[in-house]
């Protein structure tokens, strides 16, 4: 793994919100680093030779960390797979229509279900 961390981080906003770009990861195939919550709860990102797991399975490891995983879709029809904290479902909300016109799709860890 090789990092290029920006100092001091290279700041900027998109629809009124800032963001701190803190620099860049590089990963090897089968490398894999985790991201944390202050909160403690984390999520894989993992290199393949065909590409990147986005993180570990919907309805598995990310749901017991305490994660909700939203398909959510914007104005200019751009699609994203949000991580929600399990108890700031509420602030994932505001945070949809606030200065957004995103619109949830569907809960992804619901989506797929089981066949008993």
């Amino acid at each position: 793994m090789k990092t290029e961390f920006k100092d001091p981080p290279r700041t900027y906003e998109v629809k009124g919100h800032a963001i701190s770009d803190m620099g860049n990861i590089f990963l090897d195939e089968n490398e894999q680093v985790t991201f944390v919550t202050p909160g403690g709860k984390e999520c894989d990102f993992a290199a393949k030779n065909w590409g990147f797991y986005l993180g570990p399975s919907l309805n598995g490891r990310l749901k017991r960390q305490g994660f909700k995983v939203a398909l959510a879709i914007n104005e200019n029809n751009q699609i994203y797979v949000h991580a929600v904290e399990e108890d700031k479902i509420d602030e994932f909300k505001k945070y949809l229509k606030t200065n957004h016109d995103n619109k949830l799709v569907c809960w992804l860890d619901e989506w797929f279900q089981e066949e008993a």
